[in-house]
């Protein structure tokens, strides 16, 4: 759900997965018809993903009920709580990430 085209590279860095395995992501989701493959008009070696129009409330109605889940699980944390279980999934994604570029 980030805002504008992303490449397949920054799809793969914001979800953690490898390069293949968000390409494989990005073509079942095209196929689909959720997403859309253009050329970057800055990049020519580049082609970014797009959220298919017209297709917007179903993928946020499909993150409806995985939302309220994980409402549900953190609803018990304090602010100061969330404070450091965010501060740990950003530490051990950064981690995630230097080991994959290793």
């Amino acid at each position: 759900m980030e805002p504008g085209p992303r490449t397949t590279g920054e799809i793969a860095d914001l979800t953690g997965l490898t390069s293949g395995s968000a390409t494989r992501l990005v073509d079942r989701l095209q196929k689909a018809g959720l997403a859309e493959r253009h050329p970057d008009p800055h990049d020519r070696r580049k082609v970014l993903v797009t959220l298919t129009r017209g297709r917007t409330p179903e993928i946020e109605a499909a993150w409806d009920t995985p939302g309220k889940a994980f409402d549900q699980a953190l609803e018990d944390f304090t602010d100061d709580e969330l404070t450091i279980i965010e501060r740990y999934l950003r530490r051990t994604t950064a981690q995630t990430a230097r080991l994959r570029a290793d």
